[in-house]
């Protein structure tokens, strides 16, 4: 009896280890930046029902009204990002596979809005760069280096 007291109070003594200590300083930022955006997207279904000019962007992709089979995409993929942010914040198991399916996710839509938007949207075959794939590359590569440690690792 004595011995088992003993072994359930050395969990105490172990240093706290934190999933989310594995996780660069731009990778927490973009959480907090996506868990708001989140938040103001989600609110601003409620709010197009008030007004006709909702500036929405992300990806290459933009509307003026939330409503729109384009405003509800990117509110979509704002709030999953937001999720995805949420995950990695809060130590989520799934936390790295969402994150992956976000950063491939992210990469194939700025592709599409890169060579798809241009033919679409009638802009006399401007070609757009999108920056935002200098971020989502190494975003996957880290997420990738730290998966095995984040699955290894046991959260509190």
């Amino acid at each position: 009896m004595n011995q088992e007291l003993e072994s359930q109070f050395d969990q105490f003594d172990k240093p706290e280890i934190i999933r989310r200590q594995l996780l660069p300083w731009w990778i927490k930022t973009f959480c907090w930046i996506f868990m708001i955006m989140g938040v103001v997207g989600f609110a601003t279904i409620p709010f197009s029902f008030f007004t006709s000019n909702v500036n929405l962007s992300i990806y290459g992709f933009s509307s003026n009204t939330a409503l729109s089979g384009i405003g509800i995409f990117i509110i979509a993929i704002i709030t999953f990002k937001a999720y995805v942010g949420y995950s990695l914040w809060f130590e989520k198991e799934n936390a790295i596979s969402l994150a992956k399916i976000d950063a491939i996710l992210g990469v194939v839509i700025c592709i599409a809005s890169m060579f798809i938007l241009p033919f679409i949207n009638d802009v006399n075959g401007h070609f757009s760069l999108r920056l935002e794939l200098a971020l989502l590359i190494p975003y996957y590569l880290k997420i990738n280096k730290i998966e095995y440690e984040w699955d290894n690792l046991e959260s509190i």
